[in-house]
């Protein structure tokens, strides 16, 4: 029967491979280039997916593409409003560029739906003490000198 599917139109989709995992595999092997490709064939079989828009903009900030991580944030923002991975990776950027009003808004944004995984809570106190420290309040902790290391995989997984 396998032998009849390879020579004809349907499709096993067992055998299809996850364009989403190998990212992610790739991303962590500092294969980035091959990762983002990945990662696009992910989002041509699912447009919506956030997760791997999220894991794009990761790619493309590890390799010097702020411009396109914010724009990929924003399409994944679009397709998820609510997203917390995407509003904390792009506050960040936001506030490397020195648009504190902007990523004060994204890091509120992120609080109000932090992700609930254990591994997240480091991100969520780094928000949380970036985020006084905009405010002009005591910060409780180091402070915000960018993110902790959010390597590609980390983060609230939705794939």
């Amino acid at each position: 029967m396998s032998w009849w599917k390879f020579w004809s139109d349907e499709e096993d989709e067992a055998a299809s491979p996850d364009y989403y995992e190998e990212g992610v595999q790739l991303a962590r092997r500092e294969k980035y280039h091959e990762a983002l490709t990945s990662f696009r064939l992910a989002l041509r079989e699912s447009p919506e997916n956030v997760a791997a828009m999220e894991q794009m903009a990761v790619v493309y900030t590890r390799i010097g593409m702020t411009d396109e991580a914010i724009k990929t944030y924003r399409r994944a923002l679009e397709a998820d409003a609510e997203s917390p991975g995407s509003h904390y990776g792009v506050a960040y950027l936001y506030l490397d560029r020195g648009q504190e009003e902007a990523a004060r808004r994204h890091l509120e944004a992120f609080l109000e739906n932090p992700p609930d995984e254990p591994q997240a809570n480091e991100h969520v106190r780094h928000a949380r003490e970036t985020l006084e420290e905009l405010r002009g309040e005591q910060p409780s902790g180091t402070g915000r000198g960018g993110s902790p290391d959010a390597s590609a995989g980390e983060g609230p997984d939705r794939g």
